[in-house]
C-alpha cells in the first residue's frame, strides 16, 4: 500500500458522520458492558487550506478547546496516523452536540469515535480504517472499550482485551427492550465516580455479580422478564452514591416500582429498562414523580431537574451520512 501525504485528503473534502451516545456497565457489567442509545451527535468536517477551525454549538461547546487539544481533533489525529498520514491536516469542524457531558452518556466515548471515522472517512478508500482498527485505535484513546463498542457497532457489546489488543461481541436486544434516559441538571466526573470504588471487594460479592452480569446478557437478547434480577449490581453503584445520592435514590424509586433501573455509566443519569410501550410511559410517570416530590437542594435551593428521553436501541453504531 502506497504511503500517505496531505495531498491525499484535497483541499474542500468532507464528510459527515453520525455517532450514538451509549450506555456501559447497565448495573453488574462493570467496564464490560455497553449499549448503543438512540440519541446521536452529528459532526461535519471540511478538509481546509490551513489552521483548524470550530463551529461549535450545543452541550459543553463553551467550554471545550478551540485548538488540537479537542477530543475529536485528537482522535481524528490518531486515526490518520494509524493509516499512516503522519500529519495533520488544515481542518474544520462543525458540530451541534446533543449528547450531554459528564452525565454517563459516553460522550468523550463518541466524540473519539466520531474524530476516527471521520478522519478514515476522509481518507482515500484503500486506506480507510474498517471498524475493527477504529476499534482498537478509539480504545486506546478511551482506555477501555465498553462505551467505545456500542458507539462503533451499536447494540448490545460485551468487551474485553488490553491496551492494543481489544475485542467485542455485539449482540442484538430483545425488540420488546426500551431504554428510558433520564438526565439529572448536575453532573459527576467519571474520575470522582472511579475514585469511589475499592480495589478490593469480598470474593462472595465479585461471584454474585458474575452471575448478575451473565443473566443480563442473557436478558437483554431474549429473556427480557428476567431484568429486574439481571441489573442487580454488587461492584460500583453502592460505592459511589456520595458522589450522586439523588440518582442512587431515583434508582431506589423505580425499583421499588418493579422498573429495572440503574446508573448510567459513572452517572448521575439513570437508565431504566423498559419492557414495552406501557413500561415506558410508567417509567416516565415515576421520574416525574420522584422529581415533584424531591426537596429543594439544601445547597443551591432548587429542585433537581431531569430531562426524560424514552430512546430506542441504536443498531447502527457510528455511520457516515454523506
Amino acid at each position: 500500500m502506497s504511503s500517505l501525504n496531505l495531498s491525499d485528503i484535497p483541499v474542500g473534502a468532507s464528510v459527515t458522520v453520525r455517532v450514538p451516545a451509549t450506555s456501559a456497565n447497565l448495573g453488574p457489567g462493570y467496564d464490560s458492558l455497553g449499549l448503543g442509545l438512540g440519541f446521536y451527535d452529528e459532526l461535519r468536517v471540511e478538509r481546509i487550506e490551513s489552521g483548524l477551525e470550530f463551529e461549535l454549538t450545543g452541550e459543553g461547546s463553551a467550554e471545550v478547546p478551540r485548538n488540537e487539544n479537542h477530543l475529536v481533533v485528537r482522535a481524528m489525529k490518531a486515526a490518520f496516523e494509524a493509516a499512516g498520514l503522519e500529519e495533520l491536516p488544515p481542518l474544520k469542524l462543525i458540530a451541534d452536540n446533543k449528547i450531554p457531558h459528564s452525565r454517563g452518556m459516553g460522550s468523550s466515548a463518541s466524540a473519539i469515535v466520531v474524530g476516527v471515522a471521520a478522519a478514515s472517512a476522509l481518507l482515500p478508500e484503500e486506506h480507510r480504517l474498517d471498524r475493527e482498527r477504529m476499534l482498537q485505535v478509539a480504545s486506546d484513546m478511551e482506555g477501555h472499550p465498553d462505551n467505545v463498542a456500542p458507539a462503533i457497532y451499536g447494540n448490545l457489546s460485551v468487551s474485553w482485551g488490553q491496551l492494543g489488543e481489544w475485542h467485542s461481541l455485539i449482540i442484538p436486544v430483545h425488540p420488546q427492550v426500551r431504554p428510558v434516559v433520564a438526565v439529572p441538571d448536575y453532573e459527576v466526573s467519571t474520575k470522582l465516580a472511579r475514585s469511589l470504588i475499592p480495589a478490593e471487594i469480598p470474593h462472595a460479592r465479585a461471584a454474585a455479580n458474575s452471575a448478575r452480569s451473565a443473566l443480563l446478557v442473557r436478558s437483554l437478547s431474549d429473556a427480557p422478564e428476567y431484568l429486574m434480577d439481571a441489573t442487580v449490581d454488587y461492584l460500583h453503584q453502592g460505592y459511589r452514591v456520595p458522589a450522586m445520592e439523588p440518582s442512587a435514590a431515583l434508582v431506589a424509586f423505580l425499583r421499588e416500582r418493579g422498573l429495572a433501573a440503574v446508573i448510567s455509566g459513572a452517572g448521575p443519569t439513570v437508565l431504566t429498562f423498559a419492557r414495552g410501550d406501557e413500561q415506558v410511559q410508567q417509567a416516565a410517570e415515576a421520574i416525574a414523580e420522584f422529581e415533584a416530590q424531591s426537596p429543594a437542594s439544601e445547597v443551591e435551593d432548587r429542585r433537581l431537574k431531569w430531562r426524560v428521553l424514552p430512546l430506542e436501541i441504536d443498531t447502527e453504531g457510528v455511520i457516515v451520512t454523506q
